[in-house]
């Protein structure tokens, strides 16, 4: 496909200057354009034709929240990358963002005049988000109808870019009865975790949190794994504890969903599910190998409901799933594997 090209949005003539110019430099992205605040945005984009916008999150007369809400309602597949201030409310509207409909966010810096490496470094980032969004990916299709579906005791989920939104569509389709514990990695920074967990909470009937040390998992209940910290889980008698740590990042990223998957292979063996939806890189491959390895099941999302189908597609690519499935199909998908082999309540009744 031609060059992305790049609409701006932000209030502070410092940052579009610098994301032009980083842009600029980048022979894969063009600036199709800027703006000062959402308004002129809402205008520029008929006119320009932009395939992706970077939208500051704090803009007077009609911030980004506001302006995302308004392109989601008339381009609801127009990529949008947030702009945010790595503050506590930044944090929490970044979050509130994420869970309307944007696809990623890259953190502005906190001076008001910031540094040259400073700006470099927001301009590599935002470039390195935008190819995040245009991947080279192939469409194909899997299902693995030979192996047999067991009892599943955990249910494991990754995701990054778009992952916000995905899981506030799926989450909350769960029974509050789900009969198994659900661990999260979703590809985050300190504090976001917690908000994201947060916002989950509100809006799921099962009952979601971020991780911690020596928690011990429950059915019905779901854990985010905290930003900054991997999260896995170990055996203690007949129960199962979370367990954090700081090791090294893996594949770029602490949390990592490898780490935890590994982990669930290890405890679960061929009673886990993991379930790996959208987001850039290859994150939960290695991980989801293991799964399989030990009998365990997978599903991904499909590339047409994904933000990025970079983490599902290499495990498609990689023959490692047992469904490719759309957003909207995983949660019955997800609700028939869990039931399996074991008397739902209702029926038990009977």
């Amino acid at each position: 496909m031609p060059k992305p090209r790049l609409l701006i949005v932000d209030d502070s003539v410092v940052i579009r200057r610098a994301l032009t110019a980083a842009i600029t430099r980048e022979s894969g992205v063009a600036v199709a354009g800027s703006a000062s605040d959402g308004r002129v945005a809402l205008m520029k984009i008929p006119l320009l034709h932009p395939d992706v916008v970077a939208l500051d999150v704090d803009m007077p007369d009609m911030d980004g929240l506001e302006t995302l809400t308004a392109i989601r309602q008339i381009y609801p597949r127009l990529p949008v990358i947030m702009l945010s201030v790595p503050t506590p409310r930044g944090a929490a509207v970044t979050v509130d963002a994420l869970t309307l409909g944007a696809s990623d966010y890259v953190t502005k810096p906190a001076a008001a005049v910031p540094s040259d490496d400073e700006l470099r470094i927001l301009g590599d980032e935002l470039i390195s988000k935008i190819a995040g969004c245009f991947p080279n990916v192939l469409r194909e299709r899997k299902h693995d109808s030979a192996r047999v579906a067991r009892r599943i005791d955990v249910l494991a989920i990754g995701l990054s870019t778009g992952g916000p939104q995905a899981l506030m569509d799926l989450i909350p389709r769960l029974p509050a009865d789900f009969p198994v514990p659900i661990l999260i990695v979703q590809h985050m920074p300190p504090v976001f975790t917690k908000l994201l967990a947060e916002r989950l909470n509100a809006n799921a009937r099962i009952a979601v949190a971020e991780g911690s040390m020596y928690q011990v998992l429950a059915p019905g209940h779901a854990w985010v794994a905290p930003g900054e910290f991997h999260m896995a889980v170990e055996r203690d008698g007949d129960a199962v504890r979370i367990v954090t740590h700081q090791k090294a990042a893996e594949n770029s990223c602490r949390p990592a969903v490898d780490v935890l998957f590994r982990a669930v292979a290890q405890v679960y063996g061929p009673h886990a599910l993991a379930v790996v939806m959208t987001g850039m890189g290859q994150d939960g491959l290695r991980g989801c190998e293991q799964i399989r390895a030990a009998g365990g099941q997978v599903l991904v999302q499909d590339e047409e409901s994904s933000v990025v189908w970079g983490m599902p597609g290499n495990v498609a690519r990689a023959g490692k799933a047992d469904q490719i499935l759309s957003l909207s199909e995983l949660g019955p998908e997800i609700l028939d594997r869990a039931w399996r082999d074991r008397r739902h309540p209702l029926v038990a009744a009977v």
